[in-house]
């Protein structure tokens, strides 16, 4: 279906579509209006969104790549980040990389194909090696849960919570409750906000005069650079039954994430054990699902609509050349929300 057709349809030229369908229609009769309206209605039409930006020059879609929708936390993301773009005429197309940064650089070389200039990418890895030669083209970047490393291009821009205080509040809340056994369960520490995450338990320990080193951090099996959030609920459970099989287990647990931290719970149960009485469990993220469960999740709340409505500011000021070309990492402070999953070691 054509804008032609569609001028046909409504008695009249095309150019008067254009001019409605780009929102130049100020000067148009209202009966003008609704003619077309009912054309486009009519006849089904929609813009070609390839042709428009050869004619304006400007993409109004981003992309947003995230390790899996399977974590609601990077569902909740993309909820809030398409919702804040599609307030401004933005769309966003979602992919799914398992944080393979293969993956990763074949999604963004489609988009980049694609017409698409601007990319949400949360990873959280390392190095951004793999993107760089886009990077290098013109790409537009916003790094989403990860902090600025050494290497990052110039013009990087860096979105995330406080990883490290969040989870040195988990560990403080857990400690200042009493525990003294204390346990951190989480995939291979390869990504940066894991890293980060890990510091600030051990930090939470040291604070409270407790050895790091007396501590337990649970066993990871598998690949670690295969392990992605999909299957965090499975490595909670099953570092559960591992920890409650040592001669002295942990009264208290702080999970790298919500889905994890309820694998714990799972784990916990499956041993015979109450949750929020005989072992307090922490996640991180405070996805819908930690107000849900039972006993509810203590976890650590990400000021999620605050960081998405950021990251897509930041985005679009660099795609319309009117902000800053120069990097910026904005963090933003985590939140405790204690629930039922905590209590006084028994």
């Amino acid at each position: 279906m054509t804008i032609q057709q569609v001028a046909t349809e409504a008695g009249v030229s095309p150019s008067t579509v254009s001019n409605l369908l780009n929102g130049r229609n100020h000067r148009m009769l209202p009966e003008t209006r609704q003619r077309i309206e009912r054309a486009i209605d009519k006849l089904g039409y929609r813009p070609n969104r390839a042709a428009r930006q050869l004619r304006t020059g400007r993409n109004t879609t981003i992309g947003l790549v995230v390790p899996s929708v399977g974590n609601p936390f990077w569902g909740a993301l993309a909820r809030h980040l398409e919702s804040a773009a599609l307030a401004e005429g933005y769309h966003v197309l979602l992919c799914n990389s398992e944080r393979d940064p293969r993956r990763e650089r074949d999604y963004v070389d489609e988009l980049w194909a694609d017409g698409v200039h601007g990319v949400v990418l949360c990873s959280s890895l390392p190095s951004l090696e793999h993107v760089m030669p886009l990077v290098e083209r013109g790409l537009q970047l916003v790094a989403f849960d990860r902090t600025s490393q050494a290497g990052d291009p110039a013009s990087l821009v860096s979105i995330s919570v406080d990883n490290a205080i969040g989870s040195q509040l988990a560990t403080q809340h857990l400690t200042d409750l009493g525990h003294r056994r204390l346990a951190f369960v989480s995939g291979a520490l390869a990504s940066v906000n894991r890293k980060e995450r890990y510091r600030g338990f051990t930090a939470g320990l040291e604070q409270a005069g407790i050895d790091p080193e007396t501590s337990v951090r649970a066993p990871v099996k598998g690949d670690a650079d295969d392990f992605g959030d999909v299957e965090a609920s499975e490595l909670g459970r099953a570092a559960a039954a591992e920890l409650l099989a040592l001669e002295e287990p942990p009264t208290g647990i702080v999970a790298i994430n919500d889905m994890c931290a309820l694998g714990v719970c799972r784990g916990l149960r499956d041993g015979g054990l109450e949750v929020g009485k005989d072992v307090s469990v922490v996640g991180f993220d405070d996805i819908v699902l930690a107000d849900l469960y039972a006993p509810t999740l203590t976890t650590v709340r990400q000021p999620m609509k605050e960081m998405a409505a950021a990251a897509f500011t930041q985005l679009r000021s660099r795609l319309d050349d009117s902000g800053p070309t120069q990097g910026q990492s904005l963090l933003f402070r985590p939140e405790l929300i204690v629930r039922e999953s905590t209590a006084p070691p028994s």
